[in-house]
C-alpha cells in the first residue's frame, strides 16, 4: 500500500533550506530567507516546539530569530550551539530556553534584540489550521562569531560539520577550500584547496578523517591536509565512465548491532541532464578501509540531499523535484516513497533522534523524518513500525509447512512412504 501523503508540519514565511533537531530536547530548528533582495521576503531561524497532541506529531513556533539580510543555507548543531551558514560567513549562535520565571519583570527580548512573542500560531496534527497557543518557555539567542568561510567570485559556504565532542568545526565552500576550525574560539588552524570547484559536502569520520564531495568529480578523504584516498564508486561498473556522475553528498552512519563500526554513504547524481535521464546511484562504503561495499540504483530523480538516522538503519533521499524516499542502509532497499512531497527542490532533512525524548515523538512509529523546501514548508514522513514473526514461529510453521506437504502427497500417492 502506498504511504499516504506526508503532513504540512510546519510553514515558514520564507524559503527554508535547513532543518535540524536537537538529540535531547522535543526542538527542531529551521531556517532560510530571501536573501539580501528587496523582495519583503524575510530571513530568519525558526526554533519550533515538537509534541504529541492526540496521538499525532504537531510543531509549533517558540522563537523566530531574525538574520537580518542573511539567508542561512547550512546549518550545524552542536547541543545548544548552530553554525549557521549564511553568505561567505558561518555565523555561530548560542541558544537557551526560558521558562516564564525566568521572564518575570523582562522586557522580553532576547540576546539578537528581537522581542520575543507571548502568543505563538501552533500547528495542529497533520498539519490543518492551528490556534494560538501559549507557551511555558522563550528562547533566547547570543550572537558569539562570525567568521569568513568563503573567498570565491560567488562567495557561499555550502557546507559545515562539527566533529563528535564538538572540538573542532568543518567549512566549505564554492571556492573549494577546506577550512577546520577551533570550537568554541573559532580560531583557524588548517586551510587547504580540497577541490577544483565548489565543495558540495562533507562528512566526519573516525580520528577526525574529513570527506568531501566535490563538483569536479571527486569524493576525497583528508587526514587533516593529508589526501588518504579518492573514492571510486564506479570501479565495480565498467559501463559508467568516470565523468557521467558526480557526487552530490556524503554521511557516516552507525551499524546496528555492531558497535563502533561505521558506514559511509554517498550519492551520485548525472553530470548531465538528458530527455531520458540515467538513475542516480547510492553506494555503502567500509567506514575504515574506504571500499565500496554495495551500490544500488535509487530512481531518475535528481538527489539534492541525504539523511541518517541515529542508529544508521535507515537513508533520507530528497530530490529536486519535491519527492521524498526512505532506504534501509543495510541493503540500500526502498522503503518509503512519496513523489513531489513538496512543490519544489527539498533542501534539507532530518530524522528524529532516537533518545528518549525522540523515541516519545514517535510514538508507535520506527521511525520519522522531517524534510524542508524551497517551498517553504516542512513536511513528517512517518515509517509504520515493522511487524516482525519470531524465530521459533517461522521453524514452527515451516515444519508444519513439510508435514503437511508429505500427507498430501501421501494421499495423492499411496505408497509414497
Amino acid at each position: 500500500m502506498a504511504p499516504r501523503r506526508p503532513a504540512e508540519l510546519y510553514r515558514a514565511p520564507f524559503p527554508l533550506y535547513t532543518v535540524r533537531l536537537h538529540p535531547q530536547r522535543p526542538l527542531a530548528i529551521t531556517a532560510g530567507g530571501g536573501g539580501a533582495a528587496k523582495t519583503g521576503i524575510r530571513n530568519g531561524v525558526h526554533f519550533l516546539q515538537l509534541e504529541q497532541i492526540g496521538g499525532q506529531l504537531s510543531a509549533s513556533l517558540l522563537h523566530s530569530h531574525d538574520t537580518e539580510t542573511r539567508a542561512t543555507m547550512t546549518m550545524a548543531l552542536a547541543d545548544d550551539i548552530i553554525a549557521a551558514g549564511q553568505d561567505a560567513s558561518c555565523h555561530i549562535l548560542r541558544f537557551s530556553l526560558q521558562g516564564p520565571e525566568a521572564k518575570s519583570g523582562s522586557s522580553g527580548r532576547d540576546g539578537s534584540g528581537e522581542k520575543g512573542p507571548r502568543k505563538r500560531k501552533g500547528a495542529s496534527p497533520a498539519g490543518q489550521g492551528g490556534e494560538t497557543q501559549s507557551r511555558s518557555s522563550e528562547v533566547t539567542v547570543e550572537s558569539l562569531h562570525s567568521v569568513r568561510t568563503d573567498f570565491s567570485a560567488d562567495a557561499l559556504q555550502k557546507a559545515v560539520r562539527f566533529n563528535a565532542d564538538a572540538s573542532l568545526l568543518v567549512t566549505g565552500g564554492a571556492d573549494g577550500f577546506l577550512r577546520l576550525w577551533e570550537f568554541p574560539s573559532m580560531k583557524k588552524t588548517l586551510e587547504f584547496k580540497a577541490h577544483d570547484g565548489e565543495i558540495e559536502d562533507i562528512a566526519l569520520g573516525p580520528d577526525n578523517k574529513v570527506v568531501t564531495a566535490g563538483r569536479d568529480f571527486q569524493c576525497c578523504v583528508w587526514q587533516r591536509d593529508q589526501l588518504v584516498t579518492g573514492l571510486r564508486w564506479n570501479e565495480n561498473l565498467p559501463g559508467i565512465p568516470d565523468k557521467a556522475y558526480r557526487y552530490q553528498a556524503c554521511r557516516f552512519g552507525a551499524v546496528a548491532d555492531m558497535a563502533g563500526a561505521l558506514r559511509l554513504y554517498t550519492v551520485q547524481v548525472p553530470h548531465k541532464r538528458e530527455r531520458r535521464p540515467p538513475p542516480c546511484y547510492l553506494t555503502k562504503w567500509d567506514g575504515k578501509s574506504f571500499l565500496p561495499l554495495l551500490t544500488r540504483p535509487c530512481g531518475a530523480e535528481v538527489i539534492s540531499c541525504l539523511s541518517l538516522s541515529d542508529s544508521g538503519t535507515f537513508l533520507g533521499l530528497g530530490t529536486v523535484t519535491g519527492s521524498v524516499a526512505i532506504h534501509i542502509a543495510f541493503s540500500l532497499q526502498r522503503l518509503y516513497y512519496v513523489r513531489e512531497a513538496h512543490g519544489i527542490v527539498v533542501t534539507d532533512m532530518a530524522f528524529i533522534p532516537e533518545s528518549r525524548r525522540g523515541r516519545e515523538l514517535l510514538g508507535e512509529h520506527e521511525a520519522a523524518l522531517l524534510s524542508v523546501a524551497v517551498d517553504s514548508r516542512c513536511k513528517l514522513h512517518l515509517l509504520p513500525r515493522r511487524r516482525s514473526l519470531p524465530v521459533w514461529l517461522l521453524l514452527l510453521l515451516s515444519a508444519g509447512l513439510i508435514m503437511a506437504t508429505i500427507l498430501l502427497l501421501q494421499l495423492a500417492f499411496p505408497g509414497f512412504l
